[in-house]
């Protein structure tokens, strides 16, 4: 028996007007990212939502995988109702069957960028742009020119002074594509991307940092002046003070999108509904911003200059390029074996 029944078992002995009503308040399972974004969620989003359709939503903080990892272990019969997910675990949720087809009907949907639309079963509801960071008083002080393009990591200037994550970190998987591309290839042929790699931008890589910590200590103690990283990474680090910053690639940035899906099965399917469409909300999108340095996915939100400039915001959406994942997802253990024995040997 699913969650929600004993709620009713339980009500049945307990009769009296208060238990009534608890018993008759819906409870939704919402599984998504811990820390920063379980904050706002819990201070800022639900509790309007909660009180709007007389619903209870509990929140079950886990990464993207550990939230796969539920689906495939609930597939039977789930007790999560809406999930929220990094684009790329969110393309493996819809191929094993886990996530329920969207209405779309709702007004909402009409005011999205193309560029959020994941398909029938799954939705965008925040942008973060992959593209170049750089020291900017160390550039300064060595009169190096800022960087512009995804070549100028090619640049022997910055030989063992340059930091990227590797590529089972989605920032290394978007510069392996990226590289792919812009030598004739693509996610279905990353030959190219694989020899650039090696060959031209290797060289100068000081490591292939995974963690956010170990990227900021490099910069910090002026080991690395240049990197790959998010956007809304590169503007946390800023906001500590240290002069870092983030540029759009003139050849276009990648994009790591939070996605969002129902879950099928759901005892509460049209709250479930419900809770997707009030993610993509301009009010909603405005906190995204405001909390968790993500751009807004609706057409119509207007930030306030502080938020704006920190966000992938307004003609920098349709600069974006998304990856293809259902191919990527299909070989990413055989890519990363190759990235072992060839790069990071």
């Amino acid at each position: 028996m699913k969650r929600k029944l004993m709620t009713a078992a339980i009500a049945g002995l307990l009769v009296t007007p208060t238990s009534m009503v608890y018993a008759q308040t819906p409870t939704l399972y919402l599984g998504s990212y811990g820390g920063s974004t379980q904050k706002a969620f819990e201070e800022e989003i639900l509790p309007a939502f909660e009180k709007a359709n007389n619903v209870k939503v509990v929140y079950v903080p886990g990464n993207s995988t550990d939230t796969l990892g539920k689906l495939q272990a609930q597939k039977n019969n789930p007790e999560l109702d809406v999930v929220m997910l990094d684009d790329g675990p969110m393309y493996q949720a819809m191929q094993f069957g886990f996530c329920d087809k969207i209405d779309k009907s709702a007004p909402v949907f009409k005011d999205l960028y193309p560029i959020a639309d994941l398909g029938p079963n799954a939705l965008g509801i925040g942008l973060v742009a992959t593209g170049l960071f750089y020291n900017e008083e160390a550039f300064k002080k060595e009169g190096l020119t800022p960087p512009t393009s995804w070549h100028d990591l090619e640049n022997p200037q910055f030989e063992q002074r340059m930091v990227i994550p590797p590529l089972n970190n989605t920032y290394g998987l978007h510069t392996l594509v990226k590289f792919a591309k812009l030598n004739g290839g693509d996610e279905k042929n990353p030959d190219p991307g694989f020899d650039a790699i090696i060959k031209k931008v290797n060289p100068n890589v000081l490591a292939w940092e995974p963690s956010p910590g170990g990227m900021t200590q490099l910069f910090q103690n002026g080991e690395a002046i240049i990197g790959v990283w998010g956007n809304g990474r590169v503007e946390t680090f800023r906001s500590t003070g240290f002069p870092v910053k983030f540029v759009y690639p003139k050849e276009g940035a990648m994009v790591l999108q939070t996605a969002v899906c129902p879950v099928v099965k759901s005892d509460v399917a049209e709250l479930s509904q419900k809770l997707v469409q009030y993610l993509a909300s301009p009010e909603i999108q405005v906190v995204f911003a405001r909390t968790q340095s993500w751009g807004p996915v609706n057409k119509t939100v207007k930030l306030p200059a502080e938020d704006a400039q920190r966000v992938v915001y307004g003609e920098a959406v349709n600069k974006l390029e998304k990856t293809d994942w259902d191919t990527v997802n299909a070989v990413r253990t055989q890519w990363n074996d190759r990235w072992n024995r060839t790069v990071e040997r």
